[in-house]
């Protein structure tokens, strides 16, 4: 309570987030600023992460004494404490122009989630930056964060948390374990355990609440063995069929990919795949529409299921354009839209805990996801990186993950 900088960084469901609400609600009670700030890496983040908190959000908190409103355009908490009326700006603070969001006011408190993953720059667009700024005039400055363990050489570790203790600022460092949620019994924090591979730097973080580089293989678990995930049969609850395409570069291929979508939340199988060699400006707009009219043909033939969605690479409008009317004028009853392209470093996260929960699994044909699953490797030179210059598959990766990244929760 008395600290200016509050950094909580640990394991997930480790209490992290609810340990700083409760105190960022104390501390507005008695602070004598009337305006606040807290922020995710999305404004859905922080009204879920900060508003809600799965109960134990300040909507609850305050519950009786709060009222959803807005302030000069952004979505705010008003909350009438004993100090008097204060106000709550929430906000997302992920993309490059977020800062612009929290311009023109002074805030007194500022809670964050997942503080890593806002912007962070060497120029005045970095969200951090601008908060810290926005709190220069608060007559109770505080500082509440929380975030998972990242890579050791994350900005937010060399230019504010280590920094910070290390220039003997008052700060409030705690590290966090699923052990020091004493809500979380041992059968579930097994089952949390269990999604993640063990060893993996995913696990390192997550899990043990270490700050770990990705290196080596990315998925190990399935280079090791890939037999246990690949399919002779096609299982039986799969209830559609979703296609992913990823254009080729200047030395990449395009690719299809088909992903059965199962019941039940039993994840995905992946049915068929296809690749276009060819470098950019050999591959013409006709090529690829001829190709997709024939991938999406093939699997209405081999298979029982619907195909009912084509995401495709966002960054060719003028490609996915030309298939739309193509595949209209071939009578193709298949919805086609952008992909989501959520981050990389999120997808893989994702495929990695299918992969650990055995939720995810590849026809016998697939030869290129195959391929691709084994050998995708971490860039050493670029942390939370795929390597991409041309010795493993990434065309199909891409592919792939557009398929089922809208599909699937995180």
């Amino acid at each position: 309570m008395s600290h200016t900088f509050n950094f909580a960084e640990g394991a997930v469901r480790s209490g992290k987030t609810i340990a700083n609400v409760l105190a960022f609600s104390f501390l507005l009670e008695k602070s004598p600023d009337r305006l606040h700030l807290a922020t995710g890496t999305t404004l859905s983040a922080a009204l879920t992460n900060i508003g809600d908190c799965n109960g134990f959000g300040l909507e609850h908190i305050f519950r009786g004494r709060c009222r959803w409103g807005r302030y000069k355009g952004n979505t705010a908490l008003f909350v009438k404490t004993r100090s008097g009326e204060k106000t709550v700006v929430f906000a997302g603070g992920g993309k490059a122009d977020s800062y612009k969001r929290i311009r023109g006011n002074s805030y007194g408190i500022w809670i964050a989630t997942e503080v890593n993953k806002h912007f962070i720059s060497g120029d005045d667009r970095c969200f951090i930056d601008e908060a810290f700024n926005r709190q220069l005039a608060a007559k109770m400055r505080r500082v509440l964060w929380d975030f998972n363990p990242d890579y050791p050489t994350h900005p937010i570790y060399s230019g504010y948390v280590d920094r910070y203790i290390a220039s003997g600022l008052d700060v409030n460092h705690e590290k966090f374990r699923i052990s020091d949620n004493l809500s979380v019994s041992a059968e579930r924090r097994a089952e949390i355990e269990a999604q993640y591979e063990p060893g993996s730097f995913l696990y390192k973080r997550a899990i043990l609440g270490e700050r770990a580089a990705a290196q080596g293989l990315i998925f190990p678990l399935f280079a090791a063995d890939p037999d246990k995930w690949i399919v002779s049969s096609v299982p039986d609850d799969v209830s559609q069929i979703i296609i992913g395409a990823d254009y080729g570069g200047n030395n990449s291929a395009s690719a299809f990919v088909a992903v059965g979508l199962r019941k039940g939340e039993n994840g995905v199988v992946i049915l068929k795949d296809r690749r276009i060699k060819g470098r950019k400006g050999e591959i013409s707009p006709d090529m690829i529409e001829n190709e997709f009219i024939a991938f999406v043909k093939s699997l209405v033939s081999e298979f029982d299921f619907p195909v009912t969605y084509a995401f495709m690479d966002s960054e060719a409008q003028y490609l996915t354009a030309g298939v739309v009317k193509a595949a209209r004028k071939a009578g193709l009853k298949i919805a086609i839209a952008d992909s989501l392209k959520k981050p990389i470093a999120e997808r893989i996260s994702i495929k990695s805990r299918l992969i650990s929960q055995h939720r995810w699994s590849v026809y016998k044909d697939c030869a290129n996801v195959i391929a691709s699953t084994a050998t995708q490797m971490w860039d050493m030179h670029e942390p939370d990186r795929r390597l991409d210059n041309g010795t493993c598959d990434i065309d199909t990766a891409d592919a792939e993950e557009y398929a089922w990244e809208r599909f699937i929760r995180w």
